[in-house]
Parts: structure tokens; C-alpha cells; sequence
């Protein structure tokens, strides 16, 4: 594993830890930066369906900065990180999106 990804995500926040066998992914969002899909889950899981959820996230403009909180309020918070669920194949995982970065879990 590079220590690039040993590191935070962003604002410190901590973040589940890296597994050994973690798969990253990275592509470059329309203002250049580089955001990336991590697959922690263990599980070995199709990179044309990581690479699809990648470009999903980035599509749908899930990552960087947004004036409004995904949870509905009229605030924001910017050191904590956003939870969701996405199902691949047919197993649930936890998708956890930082500013940059997104994380696939096991629950």
C-alpha cells in the first residue's frame, strides 16, 4: 500500500483503516482535480463496476465543495465525512464520501 493513502482523506478526519489488499482508483474531475474510489472491502470487486461508480460520483458532482448538506440542512460541515450504501453484485457496502475521495466498505 502507498503511504499516499496511509494518510487522512482530508480535514484529519480519520477514516476506517486501509486494508492491505486496498484497490484504488483514480480519475481527473473537469477542474483537474484528482478524485479516487477506494475498495477496502475485501472482497476483490469488478473494477468496471469501481470505475462506473467513479465516474458516477463524479458525474452527479459528489465530490469537492457543495452549497447544500447532502442531509438536507442549511448547514454545512466540512471535516465530516458523508455515508450512503451501494450494492454490488449482490452484496450491500457502506460508500463513505469525503471531499475527494470515496471508500467502499463492508458493513
Amino acid at each position: 500500500m502507498s503511504e499516499e493513502f496511509a494518510t487522512p482523506p482530508a480535514d484529519g478526519e480519520t477514516g476506517p483503516p486501509l486494508r492491505d489488499d486496498v484497490r484504488v482508483y483514480t480519475a481527473s474531475a473537469p477542474g483537474g482535480k484528482t478524485c479516487r474510489l477506494i475498495d477496502n472491502s475485501g472482497d476483490a470487486l469488478p473494477e468496471a463496476e469501481l470505475r462506473d461508480i467513479l465516474r458516477r460520483l463524479m458525474e452527479a458532482k459528489l465530490f469537492g465543495f457543495r452549497s447544500l448538506s447532502a442531509g438536507g440542512g442549511n448547514a454545512l460541515s466540512l471535516e465530516r465525512a458523508e455515508c450512503a450504501h451501494v450494492q454490488i453484485g449482490e452484496k450491500l457496502y457502506r460508500l463513505i464520501l469525503y471531499r475527494y475521495e470515496g471508500r467502499i466498505e463492508p458493513f
